[in-house]
């Protein structure tokens, strides 16, 4: 069964400070295949079934914001951002937001990369390849998307794919994130929230779980990625915020108050943390984890 919890041997859960540059970054990207519709575990069958697509994310509310319009530029590495897997040059990587969507990628003399249509709302959606197999065991990668403006000075201009820098010319704080695999098992970190009917702090059968309600990711690197709570049985998704093919490593998981929720009690696998409220959660995910890592939000009435 994916939902499972198999995370008991984790560490869990220091209560970090809220402020964070990383959780300010508008808007989210998700993998997906050309059609725009969702793999299961963000697990998939080929490097060229993957696509990148972009706006306020699977499950949001009509409220939730996009990315703001602007040009961006897109690269593929493994899970610590220190390999390069993408192999063409920046300028054939680029794709251009409007109205919170993918509208188009920019034309690069014939480098730019294949597209496909979202059925859903008719955004762009853009495949990744070309690019390299990971050097990760368990087959994952990492894709980042970050606004052209922030890259160094003449990396467009370049036929080297890698910009060069820590994170080959990405910049966490203005990067957004999403993991994925090619083959392989799940790991996951799932956030559910609930509404505290009877006012005791933890879940009641007649309490429902409450869709359309937000967190932020900030992977292990310090780029960030938004995630809402949604229902999809025929993927195995039951009302949460799921972030697929989480790296090993130390990921932040932002909890703020929003509407439809006030936050209350927080649990972390089963165990009620001693903060109540608003917070930030450290999770420790350790290079045997398979399975979930589960979060539970009491929604105070």
């Amino acid at each position: 069964m994916r939902k499972l919890v198999m995370c008991f041997a984790l560490s869990v859960c220091a209560v970090m400070l809220l402020a964070s540059a990383n959780a300010q970054v508008k808007g989210a990207i998700f993998t997906t295949v050309s059609d725009g519709s969702e793999v299961n575990y963000n697990i998939y069958p080929s490097k060229e079934a993957v696509y990148l697509d972009g706006g306020p994310g699977v499950g949001a509310p009509q409220t939730a914001a996009g990315l703001l319009n602007d040009t961006y530029i897109f690269q593929v590495t493994d899970p610590s951002g220190k390999v390069l897997l993408s192999t063409d040059a920046p300028k054939c990587r680029q794709f251009v937001i409007v109205d919170g969507i993918i509208d188009h990628v920019i034309a690069a003399g014939g480098c730019e990369h294949l597209t496909g249509l979202d059925v859903d709302h008719g955004a762009t959606t853009v495949q990744l390849m070309p690019y390299l197999n990971t050097p990760n065991p368990g087959g994952e990668y990492k894709v980042w998307a970050m606004a052209t403006r922030y890259l160094p000075s003449g990396c467009l201009q370049q036929n080297d794919p890698d910009c060069g820098g820590r994170h080959h010319g990405f910049t966490n704080r203005y990067s957004k994130t999403d993991n994925y695999k090619v083959g392989g098992n799940a790991r996951e970190i799932d956030t559910r929230f609930f509404p505290d009917l009877n006012g005791n702090g933890h879940k009641d059968d007649d309490e429902p779980w409450i869709d359309g309600l937000g967190i932020t990711w900030i992977d292990t690197l310090g780029a960030s990625n938004n995630k809402w709570s949604y229902l999809n049985t025929a993927l195995d998704i039951n009302h949460e915020a799921h972030v697929e093919d989480v790296e090993t490593g130390t990921h932040t998981i932002t909890i703020q108050n929003q509407t439809g929720c006030t936050v209350g009690n927080v649990f972390v696998n089963g165990s009620a943390q001693r903060t109540k409220g608003p917070q930030s959660l450290s999770a420790s995910i350790k290079a045997s984890f398979q399975g979930t890592y589960r979060i539970d939000v009491a929604c105070v009435q």
